[in-house]
């Protein structure tokens, strides 16, 4: 293949007034006469390309007019500073020559967004969709930057899995042979078994949840960032979660200013999670919040719905952990708090909450090491607890206080992108109703 440059690199000035090789594919063109402006993009950007009769062979100029939409195309020619074309430059085509012909493009203007999401394969090529999958890998990297500049080690679980952890109505059944086991909806309980060895695991991997909802923040599949480590109270774990998220956004202010601009992000909005520390409120705390700034009375014991998380961000301008809710509506290995001060039995556990209504980001704990009590809290949700004798093992032979929490990847991406609906933080969403294309 010829060797070419990236649009990107052009836009930079870096090959001004220098013959230059591109290939890309056709965003848009316009002209007439003896004129074709030609809007060529790669991954790095678009750039507009004239090609002029008599400049180039009189093939390639009416290959040129009649080239549609999304052709691919390898063009040459020399660099130009150009005020007035899109990213001020322009390349000068010596030589057009098209690739793979397109037949005429399906999407145009004004279509729904169910029907751009059903025609998702083709619509990833949208400078839109090309932008967040750019602040996508951004966070993904910058995950594991994070953890592994800890010294955390990346740990992988089994995606098929024999027991429900968060909630035996949210599993998705797979035939496995003549048995039946489940999709992962988090790792945590392999993840324990793995910091009596390695102490400190983080891993970014599918999670799958069969939750009946068809709201603008649910996904079906979805990938969570998760981690574990041993030793670890909560009061750390939730500054871990803090570190990480700061961490996460700034990554991405340094690295993807342009796609959030194109998006239209307001980054001003992202600046208080970086100058300011996250505030940490109990769930109690978040009750009396309500009723004194919201005038809404909450009894106390109900678990907080949507509703309620939203109104409570209102009141902030940056991510809160919200910690130890009432013990009767958390996961069964989620302890009690013996000192803490409290209405009820609350658990040492924790959410993360995102302002602008993009609710939980993160949810995490310490993970109950007393064997009964775990068992307790199984029966309490139905299960058998003779089906986790594995997970008890980990606490029967020299058990250690340990915490973890998992992030969820689409929300604190369609918050720092400021997406309409998280099914754009993803490249192909999978929900109650969609699993196409």
């Amino acid at each position: 293949m010829t060797e070419a440059v990236t649009i990107e690199s052009i836009l930079k000035g870096e090959h001004t007034d220098s013959e230059v090789t591109i290939r890309g594919w056709i965003y848009r063109t316009r002209g007439s006469g003896k004129i074709v402006f030609a809007i060529i993009r790669d991954a790095t950007g678009v750039i507009q390309t004239p090609v002029i009769k008599g400049i180039v062979e009189d093939t390639q100029f009416d290959e040129a007019k009649r080239t549609l939409v999304e052709s691919s195309v390898i063009l040459s020619g020399t660099v130009k500073k150009d005020d007035r074309a899109p990213g001020g430059y322009e390349i000068q085509v010596k030589d057009f020559k098209v690739v793979g012909q397109a037949e005429p493009f399906p999407i145009t203007k004004d279509q729904s967004e169910e029907w751009l999401r059903e025609n998702r394969h083709l619509w990833l090529r949208s400078q839109r969709m090309s932008a967040i999958l750019k602040v996508r890998s951004t966070v993904t990297g910058a995950i594991h930057e994070f953890f592994r500049n800890r010294g955390y080690y990346e740990f992988t679980p089994p995606i098929l899995q024999p027991n429900q952890t968060e909630g035996g109505a949210t599993l998705f059944e797979v035939k496995y042979y003549d048995r039946i086991t489940y999709l992962s909806q988090t790792w945590q309980l392999y993840a324990e078994a793995a910091v009596f060895a390695l102490e400190k695991v983080y891993d970014n991997a599918p999670t799958f949840r069969a939750e009946k909802s068809k709201t603008s923040r649910h996904l079906c599949e979805f990938w969570m960032a998760e981690m574990e480590a041993a030793w670890m109270e909560l009061s750390e774990c939730t500054e871990v979660a803090k570190d990480e998220v700061k961490f996460i956004v700034e990554q991405v202010l340094n690295k993807n200013r342009g796609e959030l601009e194109l998006l239209g992000r307001d980054v001003t909005k992202l600046m208080p999670t970086l100058e300011n520390p996250l505030p940490t409120i109990t769930y109690t705390e978040a009750l009396e919040l309500l009723k004194e700034k919201s005038d809404i009375d909450i009894p106390w014991g109900k678990d907080l719905r949507t509703i309620e998380e939203d109104e409570i961000m209102k009141h902030f301008d940056r991510p809160v952990v919200v910690t130890h809710y009432p013990k009767e509506v958390m996961a069964f290995y989620k302890p009690v708090d013996h000192e803490a001060e409290a209405p009820g039995p609350v658990a040492k556990c924790f959410d993360m909450l995102a302002p602008e209504g993009y609710g939980e980001l993160v949810g995490g704990s310490e993970r109950d090491t007393n064997i009964e009590e775990l068992k307790k809290y199984l029966e309490r949700d139905g299960e058998d607890p003779k089906n986790y004798d594995f997970y008890f093992d980990i606490n029967r032979y020299g058990s250690v206080p340990h915490s973890g929490y998992g992030l969820g990847v689409e929300r604190l991406i369609a918050w720092i992108c400021g997406l309409d609906n998280i099914k754009d933080a993803i490249p192909f969403p999978r929900t109650l109703t969609r699993m196409t294309p």
